[in-house]
């Protein structure tokens, strides 16, 4: 939840469409900028993964070291935005501070 306030914070808007592989397809194709998740499985995100690289884009962890499958957690972008994504991802306050700002 965190993260989420933090990336609506920042960013101009948020959109969840509740697949993985379909978030990724829709940054590689142009429709999305960026796509953070935690928890998630390897069969969520494979096929969406290699998409999203065929097209050029940047998948990785949080903090930008390489991605790795077992961890659940997958940072991906276009590439242009990914190092802010990932500041704004580490850098995330905890869930205490957003209880005093109003999103």
């Amino acid at each position: 939840y965190k993260e989420f306030c933090q990336i609506c914070y920042l960013a101009q808007g948020v959109r969840r469409s509740g697949c993985a592989s379909m978030d990724l397809c829709s940054i590689a194709c142009g429709r999305a900028d960026g796509y953070w998740e935690r928890g998630l499985s390897p069969w969520d995100i494979a096929g969406g993964i290699v998409v999203l690289e065929e097209a050029g884009g940047k998948v990785t962890a949080y903090n930008g070291s390489p991605f790795d499958m077992s961890s659940g957690k997958i940072l991906a972008t276009n590439g242009k935005i990914h190092d802010l994504m990932s500041k704004a991802l580490i850098e995330t306050p905890p869930l205490s501070h957003w209880s005093t700002v109003r999103i």
